[in-house]
């Protein structure tokens, strides 16, 4: 199932229930379309050390322990709002709310809880969430290559067990807070073919949502590996340099198939669109907006469904133009010719040497270069990049695009002019 109902998590002080010492509770609110739910985070602060703005604790170290459980209580209400999606098509607060608790989604007060139901297998559990993912991608509500992927976990989980117990399967009772720690090491040292760390941390963040169902769904009482952190920081992807990206478009490429992947990657870096989202771009989704007729890119991402929409840009219109006669449009109706992805990545590590560029390219990192020059290069707000992106949240957007000294210094340039004179005192308001 879809739901397409939107989540909104506010956390306020609910001073009228302060004590003798004016400690009040920090309470969370649960919003889905108008309903609402809330409850306690367990955590009390005086007035003076909520910041009613910020909805956040201020003050020294237990104020920061306050806000890593804010945060953490964000995360996992997400996560669990996202698994309740794909089994039900309307969600209300209080089944949010439960299964945040760790009761039945249907659960309600005074009534008597259900009996935890009887344990099943990692790879049952693995395989019926597959077979249910693979029904979303028939009806074109999830892509094809986030199912590679699980499907791909499946296989490094089968794996593991196989070298670490001996069997072909194991239990959900057997799984420990360890599972997690020696799947790790598997990945990254112990197997022959080991993963950078990022592709491991990918397949432990998929192997939690699967226990995360197993809980839901009442097979195990708490999921043994929910805290388990793979240590280190989130990758830090550098983007091409403005500079760097008009080098790419400006070189004259003599053989066809790296000139057209080329064009590809410019057109992703112009447009931040993912490789799968580009590849299914066809003349529908060039769609004319406002009195002035405006041409704007307007799709559905296929990860997420979320819209992304940019405008088309000069060089956009060149590149659609260009290949206006080519047969991608003609035969098969695609807007550009899009290689596979193993080859479309294959090719852009030619046009990296032959551009005299020290690094690798590849297809994501387009979309980490559109963030970057949007924001920095561009003036964008983080907002508006998230909305061309297609995030959900901020937060997202925040890994894809870091502001940088230029933008500091422009911004700085301008706040100048208004408030200092040229001799810098103070301007008269």
């Amino acid at each position: 199932m879809k739901s397409n109902q939107k989540l909104t998590v506010l956390f306020w002080h609910r001073k009228s229930k302060a004590d003798a010492s004016g400690m009040a509770p920090i309470i969370c609110r649960i919003s889905i379309d108008g309903s609402e739910a809330e409850f306690s985070i367990g955590k009390k602060v005086s007035s003076g050390h909520w910041d009613t703005e910020a909805k956040k604790a201020k003050g020294g170290s237990e104020a920061r322990s306050i806000n890593k459980r804010i945060i953490q209580i964000s995360a996992d209400l997400e996560r669990h709002f996202t698994i309740l999606q794909m089994e039900h098509s309307h969600i209300s607060p209080i089944m949010l709310r439960n299964v945040f608790n760790g009761l039945p989604f249907d659960y309600r007060k005074g009534m008597i809880n259900r009996a935890v139901q009887p344990s099943s297998t990692i790879l049952t559990l693995t395989d019926g969430f597959i077979k249910d993912f693979e029904q979303m991608v028939d009806r074109g509500l999830r892509s094809g290559e986030t199912l590679r992927q699980w499907r791909s976990t499946r296989n490094k989980i089968l794996e593991f067990v196989l070298y670490a117990f001996g069997k072909n399967d194991l239990d959900l009772q057997d799984i420990d807070y360890s599972f997690a720690a020696r799947f790790y090491r598997y990945l990254t040292v112990e197997r022959e073919k080991a993963l950078q760390e990022a592709a491991a941390k990918k397949q432990i963040k998929n192997t939690k949502q699967i226990l995360s169902i197993a809980e839901s769904d009442g097979m195990i009482s708490k999921n043994p590996i929910q805290k388990f952190r793979c240590g280190g920081d989130e990758t830090d992807i550098q983007p091409l340099e403005f500079q760097q990206v008009c080098l790419l478009w400006q070189k004259t490429i003599p053989i066809k198939r790296l000139e057209e992947v080329r064009d590809v990657f410019v057109f992703q870096c112009f447009t931040g669109f993912a490789f799968q989202d580009v590849q299914a771009l066809t003349d529908s989704h060039v769609v004319k907006v406002g009195l002035k007729g405006e041409k704007w890119l307007i799709k559905e991402r296929g990860k997420t469904g979320v819209p992304e929409m940019v405008p088309v840009m000069p060089i956009i219109e060149q590149l659609i133009e260009k290949y206006r006669h080519h047969e991608c449009r003609i035969v098969l109706g695609r807007l550009l010719p899009v290689n596979s992805n193993a080859r479309y990545n294959g090719y852009l590590k030619e046009i990296a040497v032959l551009c005299g560029l020290d690094r690798e390219l590849n297809t994501h990192l387009a979309r980490h270069t559109f963030a970057d020059m949007m924001l920095n290069v561009f003036g964008f707000s983080l907002e508006e990049v998230s909305k061309m992106l297609g995030h959900r949240t901020i937060r997202t957007t925040q890994r894809y695009a870091k502001v940088k000294k230029n933008r500091i210094s422009q911004t700085w340039e301008k706040v100048r002019s208004i408030v200092f004179s040229e001799d810098g005192t103070f301007k008269q308001v």
